[in-house]
This record gives structure tokens, C-alpha cells and sequence, in this order.
């Protein structure tokens, strides 16, 4: 979402009030709910500390509200109560010979006066203990867990209404989207027809979902039973209702004044959300279930702290956008005078990190791709190569920790743990990158020459000093995060940290910058002049300005990608009640055939969905047929995630080509187009080729080399090399 326009009420557009505003309050809530999860827990901890007293059986948690008086009595006399109780009623009838047999033996009196003791004993102990904890809850006390209680309220509340705010951040930033026309597709909308495609396919895509959600609606309420979050299904209705509406009006007043087009390149105007939605809307009406879009998208809902997580993975990657994070890491790579391939293979080892760290693939390139992409063409690289190393920079880290695509395979498949997976990711990330460094060696048609390294260094500890403030605060916040809230970054908590992180940064920079009037001249460098055309990034010199260009980058991708996930899911479900997986058989006559078989059928999926929906997917039709035929359930995970970062790669969607051609624009891409139309087919085409070179071979060898392992006994070193690991 851009903040082009007229300014209005503290120099902020109509869209930002309606829009970036409440996102980020939501945003921040999300961030405020998972911390106060962590700092509820080391409250906990401090009030064990500060007001239990173990030697005398009273812990803080017997504290935390004002303990019940004993009902007994603590001073009760046995033989008062044994005579009462020998005493004979005047209305109690008396016993027959049948009650006689069959009754219990009276107790002796000796008997009854021993239990009427130690009842007594049990009830002075429970005075006693009553007492103790009513004498420790002090002044003190009652402060601490006043406020410690009414946190734990306060963030509880929010944890219990997770899925309303996933669904009001999503349904703003779907709207947004829509008007800001973000919506992925392979071709951005230019011409009259484009246009026209793009706002007809949203329009019956938007229909469509809009009567699925209003049936499932009416066949929930007409059951008879209460509609569970009644309000959740207003707001979806609400929610396609108004992408109805913003497509029916930009079909009644055209956009584009650039010219008709061609309808050939209108169809691929197409958002990919829209194509989702007719496709599966069209499928379900079409079997007499038109809930069914409805039913599948609400599965959003279940997991909403992963689509949450998501969202904050999404903010951080655009704080570190509005940073000079990357150029500056970047600056200690640049004594060296690398050659280009071998600066885009160290460039995508270092993004491997950052990518796992924001979740995602599509992510990192959205936040760091035309830096990438820019860098590259700095060292002299073709644009071609600096699109593939952009695209490819978000795909080498989704298996390393604390990728959050892990975690959702681990949560909805209980054979494998996301230790396991990111213990084999990491074997996996040195073969495809290694392989990706000896493929764009082929390609090398100069010798490297390389600054010496001497004087190479030297320029590196120079430019270091402007990297050591950075570092030094990512480790005290990590270590605060570790030693203040007892939580060290993981999986789990990467998701909070990381936002808090990067905007803590942020504010770093600027404070840093809070004089600088002109770019620093260490980031301006000879550009080759392939590059000319692409200027560097500008960020804002205020800190207010960036974070909020932030929160409203972060709307629209969030309405893009959250789009496509809801409408994979749909898709998913057709696949799912068409029952196309029936015609597979569950077991096949060798594991190399069953790995061949489900090598293709995951590039496929790779190719046509997000990789959240189809984890949902595979997780329920492949994942089964795979161990059923003996392969390994991690192994299986292995293949699936190398097999859909190839898929994102790949024609004909390819979303992380797509993503590049988004953050680089247009105009470079033609531009790279243009520089070799007169040359052979893999120059036209490296772009694709390149990337899906690598993530190929990568496949091919991940998918059997574990099965060649365990077959043959010529093998036998590496398995106990493995085994050992």
C-alpha cells in the first residue's frame, strides 16, 4: 500500500486512518499477547520467589486469591459427638430381619471414637494451614497479584480471541489490497483489458465466496443449535461483500488510460486468488455444496496463532526494509571485489537465515529482494543472474530453525518433531546451496580476480564498526528475552521476538542517522552499467515515517499472501472431495517408485498453492500413501519441502518469481529481457532455469539417496556417518 495521495488529519491519507492504523494496533495486540504470555510466566516465577514459603507448604499460587474458611470444626468433642450419635431416633423405622442381613456391621464404639479424632485432627490441620496462608498474604501480596492477575485477565482475553483478530486483520488488509490492486498475479494489471480481466475475475470470485459463506451460515443456524462465533461469520460476509462491491464499481469506472492490450496477456492479469476462487466456487456449486468454500477457508480459524505468527514474520521483514541492515552487512563484503557468482552464492547463504527467521520464502524476498538484486548487479552480474539469485534468496532457509512452515508440519504430523526436520534441514541447505555455487561457476566467462587479502580486511574492520551497534543489541535483546522473560529464540518465540527485534533496530538506525542530510557515502559505489537503471532503496530518515511505510507494506502482503493461503485451502478441499487421491494406490511395489510418484505430485503442488495450505493438504492425502510404503516420515518432509521450494520456482505460477518481479518493477524486468533476446535459449531463460536447476538436482538427490543408503551395503560408511550425526 503505497502513501501516495492527498494527506489529510495529521499529514495521514483516508486509507492509513481506515487501514495501516488499526493492522498495526492489531499487529501490536498479537505482539502484546505473546509476550504477556511470556512475562505472565516469569511473574509466576517471581512470586514463587518473592511469597512462597516452602518450608511451611505455602506456595504463590495459594496466594493469588483469598483462601475459604474450613467449614469444620476445629474444635468439636469426640464423646459429645458419640453419644449424640448412639443416641436412637424416634423417627428412624426400625430394621427388619432383611436390613439386618443384608446391612452393614455396626462399628464399635471404640471404632467410631477413633475416626471422630482423627476427623478432628484433619480439620485443626486445615485451620492451621487456612490460617498460615491467610497471615501471608500481606499488602505486598495483594499488590503483586492485583496486578499479575489482572495482566494474566488481560492477555487471556486476547488469547481466547485469536481468531477474531486473524480474521479483522486479514478482512482490512484484503480490502486494501483489493484497492491498492497488490493482489499477486502473473502479470500486474496495465492495459484497459487488463484491468477488465482482473476486476471481472475478482468480481465472480468474490461472489462466489460471498453465497458460500451466507449458506454455511444458514445451514449452521438452521440446525437448531447456537452458532458457535456468530460474529466470525458476519465478518466474512462482510469481508467478500465489500471485494464485490470495490470490483463491481472499477468495472462500471475503468483505470487504465495506457490503451486496450492484448486479451493473450489480460488473462494473465488473473489474480491468482481470484483463479483459486472461481475454480473452487465453481467446483462446489457444481456438486450441490456451495458451503464448501466457506467450510475450507474457515479452517484459517483453527490455527490462527500460526497465520498470526505469520503476520508478525511479515512486519518484521518490512521493519528490516526500512533499515540499512542489509547494505551494511553487505559492506564487508564488498572490499573483496567478489565476482558476481561467487557474491550471489555468499548473498544467499546469508539469506538463508534471515529467511527462516521471517518465516517464510516469499517473505525475506519481499523485504530484502531488490538489495539482492541491486548488489548483484553492482559486482558486475546480468540481470538474469540477479534475478535468479533474488528469487532464489527466499528459498535455501525455509528448513533451517526457526522456519515457522516447520513448525506447522510438525504440529499436524505427530511422527516427526521440528528438531528432527531442522537437524536434517540443515544437511539439506549445504547440498542445494553447494549446488547452487558449483552450477553458477559453469556460467563464469572471466577469471576472478580478488583484492588481496590484506587490504581486503583492513576495509572490513573499517566497515564494521557501523555493523558492531547493530550486533551488539540483537544479542542484548536475545539475551534479555533469555534471562528477563526465562524464553531463548526458538520456533516458538521467534515469532515475538523478532518484530520487537528488528523495530528496536530501526530505532537504533535512526537515532544513529538523526544528523545525516546526505546517503553515506560508503554506500555509494561505482554501479556496472548493467544497473543504471535501478536505483538504490530509499527509506525514510525518520523514525514515525518508516514505521509506518512498514505497516502499510505489511498490509497489502499480508492481504496478498493470507488471500492465497484461505483460497488453498479451498483448493485443497476440491482436491480432497473429488477424491482425485482415490485413484492412487496406498501402496506401491517398490519405495523408489512411491518417492518418483510423490516427488511429482508435490512439484505440482508447489506450483498451484501456497506452501501453508498445501503443508494442510499433504499433511491429509500424500503423508499417509508415504508411509505406508515404508519411507521414513522425515525423509518424506525432506522431499516436501525441497519439492515445493522448486514448485515456487517454477512455471507456470512461481511465486517467489513473482515476488521478484514485484519488488524489483517492471521495467527491470523488461529491461533484462530486452539485454538478451539476441542470445540462446539459456541465456534468454536463466532466470528460470538457474533456480530450478539447483532445486532439482537438489530434489532428485534428497528424495533417493537416503533410500540408495539403506539399500545397498557399498553404502554402509555414510549410513553410520549419518547414523553417528
Amino acid at each position: 500500500m503505497g502513501n501516495t495521495g492527498s494527506r489529510g488529519l495529521l499529514n495521514r491519507t483516508p486509507l492509513e486512518w481506515l487501514s495501516s492504523l488499526p493492522v498495526f494496533c492489531l499487529l501490536v495486540l498479537t505482539l502484546v499477547i505473546s509476550t504477556g504470555e511470556m512475562l505472565h510466566g516469569r511473574m509466576l516465577n517471581m512470586g514463587e520467589a518473592l511469597f512462597g514459603k516452602p518450608a511451611e507448604q505455602v506456595q504463590y499460587f495459594m496466594l493469588r486469591a483469598d483462601p475459604v474458611r474450613p467449614a469444620c470444626d476445629r474444635d468439636s468433642n469426640a464423646e459429645a459427638q458419640l453419644s449424640a450419635n448412639q443416641k436412637p431416633s424416634a423417627a428412624a423405622p426400625a430394621s427388619d430381619a432383611v436390613d439386618a442381613l443384608f446391612g452393614d456391621k455396626p462399628e464399635s464404639a471404640d471404632d467410631q471414637r477413633a475416626a471422630l479424632a482423627a476427623a478432628r485432627n484433619e480439620c485443626q490441620m486445615k485451620h492451621a494451614f487456612y490460617e498460615r496462608v491467610v497471615n501471608e498474604i500481606t499488602p505486598g501480596v495483594r499488590l503483586f497479584r492485583t496486578i499479575e492477575t489482572g495482566f494474566f485477565a488481560l492477555f487471556e482475553i486476547g488469547t481466547d480471541n485469536r481468531p477474531l483478530i486473524l480474521l479483522l486483520m486479514f478482512a482490512i488488509a484484503a480490502v486494501t489490497t483489493t484497492l491498492a490492486n497488490h493482489h499477486i498475479s502473473i502479470r500486474p494489471p496495465r492495459y484497459a483489458r487488463d484491468h477488465l480481466v482482473t476486476n471481472l475475475s475478482m468480481a465472480v470470485a468474490s461472489a462466489l465466496l460471498l453465497y458460500s459463506c451466507v449458506r454455511y451460515y444458514q445451514i449452521t443456524s438452521g440446525t437448531g443449535l447456537e452458532v458457535e462465533n456468530p460474529f466470525l461469520h458476519l465478518l466474512w460476509m462482510l469481508l467478500f461483500a465489500s471485494l464485490l462491491v470495490i470490483s463491481v464499481y472499477r468495472l462500471w469506472r475503468p483505470q487504465s488510460n495506457e490503451g486496450l492490450g492484448s486479451w493473450g496477456l489480460a488473462l494473465l492479469s488473473t489474480p491468482l486468488f481470484a483463479f483459486m476462487g472461481m475454480t473452487s466456487g465453481l467446483y462446489f456449486l457444481s456438486t450441490g455444496h456451495p458451503s464448501g468454500q466457506a467450510i475450507y477457508i474457515n479452517q484459517l480459524m483453527e490455527l490462527p496463532t500460526i497465520f498470526l505468527n505469520l503476520a508478525l514474520f511479515i512486519f518484521a521483514g518490512m521493519l528490516l526494509k526500512q533499515t540499512d541492515i542489509v547494505d551494511r552487512f553487505l559492506n564487508l563484503l564488498r572490499p573483496w571485489r567478489l565476482s558476481p557468482e561467487l557474491l550471489t552464492y555468499i548473498i544467499l547463504l546469508a539469506a538463508a537465515l534471515p529467511t527462516a527467521y521471517t518465516g517464510a520464502s516469499g517473505i525475506f524476498v519481499i523485504a530484502a529482494g531488490a538489495i539482492i538484486y541491486r548488489e548483484v548487479l553492482h559486482a558486475g552480474g546480468t540481470r538474469q543472474l540477479a534475478l535468479a539469485a533474488t528469487a532464489m534468496s527466499g528459498s535455501l532457509g525455509v528448513v533451517l530453525r526457526p522456519c515457522l512452515l516447520v513448525v506447522l508440519i510438525a504440529m499436524l504430523n505427530k511422527q516427526v518433531t521440528t528438531a528432527q526436520l531442522y537437524h536434517w534441514g540443515l544437511f539439506v541447505f549445504f547440498l542445494t546451496s553447494t549446488l547452487f555455487f558449483l552450477l553458477s561457476q559453469l556460467r563464469r566467462t572471466q577469471r576472478e580476480q580478488i583484492e588481496v587479502p590484506m587490504v581486503a580486511i583492513r576495509a572490513m574492520l573499517r566497515e564494521s564498526v557501523h555493523v558492531l551497534p547493530y550486533a551488539a543489541l540483537a544479542v542484548a535483546i536475545v539475551v534479555f528475552y533469555d534471562v528477563a522473560l526465562d524464553t531463548s529464540l526458538n520456533e516458538i518465540s521467534a515469532p515475538t521476538i523478532m518484530p520487537v527485534l528488528m523495530l528496536l533496530l530501526l530505532i537504533l538506525e535512526k537515532w544513529i542517522n538523526r544528523k545525516r542530510t546526505r546517503p553515506d557515502p560508503s554506500l555509494v559505489l561505482p554501479v556496472s552499467p548493467s544497473a543504471t537503471a535501478l536505483h538504490p532503496p530509499t527509506t525514510s530518515p525518520r523514525l514515525e515515517p518508516a514505521i509506518r511505510a512498514a505497516a502499510n507494506e505489511t498490509i497489502g502482503h499480508i492481504g496478498a499472501l493470507i488471500t492465497l493461503m484461505a483460497l488453498s485451502l479451498a483448493v485443497g478441499g476440491v482436491i480432497e472431495r473429488s477424491e482425485i487421491m482415490s485413484v492412487v494406490p496406498l501402496e506401491f511395489s517398490s519405495p523408489w517408485i512411491a518417492v518418483a510418484f510423490l516427488m511429482l505430485v508435490l512439484v505440482f503442488v508447489g506450483m498451484v498453492m501456497d506452501p501453508f495450505g498445501a503443508v494442510i493438504l499433504v499433511s491429509s492425502t500424500l503423508a499417509p500413501i508415504a508411509y505406508n510404503n515404508g519411507i521414513d516420515p522425515v525423509h518424506f518432509w525432506m522431499i516436501v519441502l525441497v519439492a515445493f521450494e522448486l514448485g515456487y520456482l517454477s512455471p507456470p505460477v512461481a511465486l517467489n518469481q513473482l515476488l521478484t518481479r514485484q519488488v524489483v518493477g517492471e521495467a527491470e524486468i523488461d529491461a533484462a529481457d530486452a539485454e538478451v533476446r539476441h542470445l540462446g535459449f539459456y541465456s534468454r531463460y536463466e532466470r528460470w532455469i538457474l533456480p530450478v536447476i539447483v532445486m532439482l538436482v537438489g530434489m532428485v538427490l534428497v528424495a533417493f539417496v537416503p533410500l540408495g543408503v539403506a539399500q545397498f551395503e557399498w553404502l554402509e560408511p555414510v549410513r553410520q556417518f549419518f547414523a553417528t550425526t
